[in-house]
């Protein structure tokens, strides 16, 4: 059986999520790791016609959406399991606790119960999440909307989202965030770094 680590990359509007993600598997591709990523729903969904304003209600399209992605994470380790590999690293973009955001605590509780889990256990089905913060917070001059459809927050709406995405995972245990304190260089090499020292065991 490979040796598998879930890992979570999360973040604000206009935190450079897209490019972080690819800077991610290039980089432990060529450390030998076999890098599958996980694709995120909300993308999916609201691209292909399903928005949350136009369901029932928003409480009924995060639980579409949080279905999708429980069940789309539990595939891709049950097929992650059988492969012939001696490492596996499993990348989310996005993990089940950023819908936690876009809900009331009640509606987040109920949705989560009805698909049989707790928020504890969310929590530990990944081992590692990493923030990359908005650039909406500390890089302003860069944020924008154009990059992505479906991204509509004001820079004071995302920068108020990006702290409800750590609020949200400041409980796991291997939680970091990546701000914007460099150029966005650095900031994917930053991100590569605390990847690599988490899975070293440092």
């Amino acid at each position: 059986m490979p040796n598998i680590t879930k890992i979570a990359i999360t973040g604000g509007p206009c935190a450079g999520k897209t490019s972080a993600l690819a800077s991610v598997r290039a980089c432990f591709e060529r450390q030998g790791y076999k890098v599958i990523t996980v694709p995120e729903p909300a993308t999916e969904l609201i691209s292909n016609g399903i928005t949350p304003w136009e369901c029932s209600s928003s409480e009924e399209y995060q639980r579409c959406q949080m279905e999708i992605q429980l069940t789309r994470e539990a595939m891709y380790l049950r097929a992650a399991t059988g492969m012939d590999e001696e490492k596996i690293l499993i990348v989310c973009d996005r993990g089940m606790l950023d819908n936690k955001c876009y809900m009331t605590a009640e509606e987040f509780a109920r949705v989560i119960a009805d698909l049989g889990c707790t928020e504890e256990e969310l929590l530990a089905s990944y081992d590692a999440v990493f923030h990359l913060v908005s650039a909406a917070k500390g890089a302003e001059e860069f944020f924008s909307t154009e990059s992505n459809s479906i991204r509509y927050e004001s820079l004071e709406e995302a920068a108020a989202l990006d702290d409800r995405f750590i609020d949200a995972w400041a409980a796991h245990p291997h939680f970091s965030t990546v701000g914007n304190e460099t150029n966005f260089a650095d900031k994917l090499q930053c991100l590569n770094d605390l990847v690599a020292r988490f899975l070293s065991g440092e």
